[in-house]
């Protein structure tokens, strides 16, 4: 099915957990700090996910998330390093963490999840499906 970026954050904003403290979400600086740092490219779809919702807590999931400081008990700068430590491919971008597992973003914009017995056959078209899918609809 083909998902539209906008309306999935919008139902995952509607349902997502309401936490008590505002959250820091990325701004174009940070994002692109992260980028040049780790010399990863993101495309339009993640960004707008990670300045949008990317503090989302829904389904027993949560986002992998790109704070200033890189101290967020989620961060991704840390899971990056994890996952590439255990034999995940450079260019594949963990953004949620599933119990010592990855769900990851390829740079064709599909979602694919890496096992730490390495990856397997599991993949979405894109975030927004991804979104859907699996985080929204726990499938």
């Amino acid at each position: 099915m083909n998902y539209i970026i906008s309306e999935v954050i919008k139902e995952l904003l509607e349902l997502r957990l309401k936490l008590p403290k505002k959250q820091e979400l990325p701004d174009d600086n940070i994002l692109h700090q992260f980028q040049v740092d780790f010399g990863i490219k993101l495309n339009e779809e993640y960004i707008y996910f990670l300045k949008t919702a990317s503090d989302s807590l829904y389904n027993c999931k949560a986002a992998l998330r790109i704070t200033k400081n890189r101290d967020h008990s989620q961060e991704l700068s840390r899971a990056v390093q994890e996952a590439r430590s255990i034999g995940m491919p450079h260019d594949w971008l963990p953004i949620c963490e599933d119990n010592g597992n990855y769900y990851c973003l390829i740079s064709d914009g599909t979602i694919r999840f890496w096992d730490h017995n390495g990856a397997n056959n599991e993949s979405w078209p894109s975030l927004a499906c991804w979104i859907k899918e699996v985080w929204i609809d726990g499938n």
